[in-house]
């Protein structure tokens, strides 16, 4: 094993009233950071939700509005809850036990699970260990595993309680392939591009792969003080998001920071890196952190959909780049800008 970074559950379950200094945010954070249930409430501008109910209606106008909406979406938010998605509310809610489960099981039993990032084995159960940059560290654990395509999983590090664990992951991550391809479609035809075209450029069935990470956020003394996750955008092309109904999630709109309110049954889809980068900046990759308090435990369900790592070149798609709109972005492999962006942040200590 190599370092293991503390597991933020225990912290938070030994009774500290004050919280270390490196899960301390810097000063120029702090004062942004507020209640989530206060933030929550507040009006102003909010994540749209899209139904995505009549994205296979028999009438081609009903499609062609539901397909202007999600674009819409995806130009100026670059996030949205999808209601009526199509994966079975019953399904989702078996997902949500079987990780919930996971997470109530004493951390020595979690800790069989433990990755070892040092030596870059990052699926299993995990806490982020220190950046060199800044030494933070988020109020967050977390497991992490490749759940599709189903010839690419390792299911020897899935957890074996509870029973369902796998059956449930396995099926869950089937249907979410399905819906990222309908997604990536609409997203497609709103580019005037083919319906197939961005499937292909970021793998197909083969080569996407779909990274589930299930973050644990333990109730914390000093909220006001933390981040679950700092800010960031997503490097995936597509990412999905399920809760447990606690609020968190921050996106950062029009220079302020917006709360994400808690929609029933939705699916928070968020466009990353890799389709505003094929889009040439047409669909945004919004700034989003996570906020964490002291009242309740938080947990969500990320899936990440990413391109290959080496084998894709990522650059503004050749019908996308004209003389007056020229290429926004380098051609850079996905694993060049994963790196590209974590060079930035140690160069300068916050994301861009």
């Amino acid at each position: 094993m190599g370092t293991v970074a503390p597991r933020v559950e225990s912290l938070a379950s030994s009774g500290i009233r004050s919280i270390p200094r490196e899960y301390v945010r810097p000063k120029e954070e702090l004062t942004s950071i507020g209640n989530v249930f206060e933030e929550e409430k507040k009006e102003g501008p909010q994540v749209p939700t899209i139904d995505l109910r009549e994205i296979d209606s028999e009438d081609e106008c009903v499609r062609a509005k539901c397909r202007e909406k999600l674009k819409k979406a995806a130009q100026e938010w670059g996030v949205m809850h999808l209601v009526n998605h199509g994966i079975p509310d019953e399904l989702i809610n078996r997902l949500k036990k079987a990780g919930e489960g996971f997470f109530s099981l004493p951390v020595e039993e979690k800790e069989k699970y433990a990755n070892d990032q040092a030596s870059g084995k990052i699926q299993g159960y995990g806490s982020k260990l220190a950046n060199s940059a800044s030494g933070q560290l988020e109020w967050e654990d977390y497991y992490f595993h490749l759940v599709f395509p189903e010839d690419k999983r390792d299911l020897s590090i899935w957890p074996k309680k509870p029973a369902d664990y796998t059956e449930v992951t396995s099926e869950y991550a089937k249907k979410l392939r399905g819906l990222a391809s309908k997604i990536l479609e609409v997203l497609s035809l709103g580019l005037g591009l083919e319906g197939g075209r961005l499937e292909k450029e970021v793998g197909g069935m083969e080569e996407l792969l779909l990274q589930l990470k299930i973050n644990y956020y333990p109730i914390c003394p000093q909220p006001e003080l933390a981040l679950g996750v700092e800010a960031h955008t997503d490097v995936s092309s597509l990412t999905f998001l399920l809760h447990n109904m606690v609020p968190g999630l921050q996106l950062f709109y029009d220079g302020k920071w917006v709360t994400a309110k808690c929609v029933p049954d939705s699916i928070l889809m968020h466009i990353g890196d890799t389709i505003e980068i094929l889009s040439n900046g047409e669909y945004k990759s919004i700034l989003h952190r996570g906020l964490v308090n002291k009242e309740k435990v938080r947990i969500s369900w990320a899936v990440f959909c990413e391109p290959p790592k080496e084998k894709i070149i990522l650059k503004p798609l050749p019908e996308l780049v004209t003389e007056t709109e020229p290429a926004r972005f380098p051609p850079r492999t996905f694993a060049q800008h994963i790196q590209h962006k974590l060079f930035r942040m140690t160069q300068e200590g916050l994301p861009e």
